[in-house]
C-alpha cells in the first residue's frame, strides 16, 4: 500500500504571521490537530494543538492576541513522498516520535498528510501496534 492511498488530501499551509488565534479556529473548524506552515513556496515548520499549550500558552510572558505561528512553530519539517510505501511512511514517522507527517509529491510539492488515525485505518494490525507503541512512548 502506498502513501497516497491512505493520505489525507488538499492540505493546505498558514504564513509565519498567522495569529495563533487563527490558527486555534482553524483547527477547531477542520477537526486537525496541526497545520503545516509555509513560506516562500515551501514548508518550514508545524504547528500542534500541543505546540500552542507548550510552547504558547504555559510560556511566560505569552499573549494569545499578539501571538503568531512562528512563535510557536515546530521548525524543521519531515515529510514523505505519496510514492512511499506505508510502512516506509510509518518507520519514518516511528523513528521520529511523530503521529503527522505532510506528504510531498515528486515535484516536492505539498499534496496531502499522513496520520496516526490513517494509518489505524488502513495498515495491518502489526504495522500498527508497533507503530503505536513507539511513538506513543515518552520521550
Amino acid at each position: 500500500m502506498k502513501v497516497k492511498d491512505v493520505m489525507h488530501k488538499g492540505v493546505d499551509w498558514v504564513a509565519p504571521d498567522t495569529p495563533v488565534t487563527e490558527l486555534a479556529k482553524l483547527m477547531k473548524a477542520h477537526d486537525i490537530g496541526c497545520i503545516p506552515v509555509g513560506e516562500d513556496d515551501r514548508l518550514i515548520g508545524m504547528v500542534t494543538d500541543r505546540d500552542i499549550v507548550c510552547k504558547g500558552l504555559a510560556a511566560k510572558n505569552f499573549d494569545a492576541s499578539r501571538a503568531m505561528a512562528k512563535d510557536v512553530m515546530t521548525e524543521g519539517i519531515h515529510c514523505c513522498r505519496d510514492d512511499d510505501d506505508l510502512a516506509k511512511a510509518v518507520h519514518h514517522m516511528e523513528q521520529l516520535h511523530i503521529r503527522r507527517l505532510p506528504v510531498i509529491n515528486k515535484s516536492r510539492r505539498m499534496v496531502g498528510m499522513i496520520s496516526l488515525g490513517d494509518v489505524g485505518q488502513f495498515a495491518g494490525a502489526e504495522l500498527v501496534t508497533e507503530w503505536v507503541r513507539s511513538v506513543s512512548a515518552h520521550h
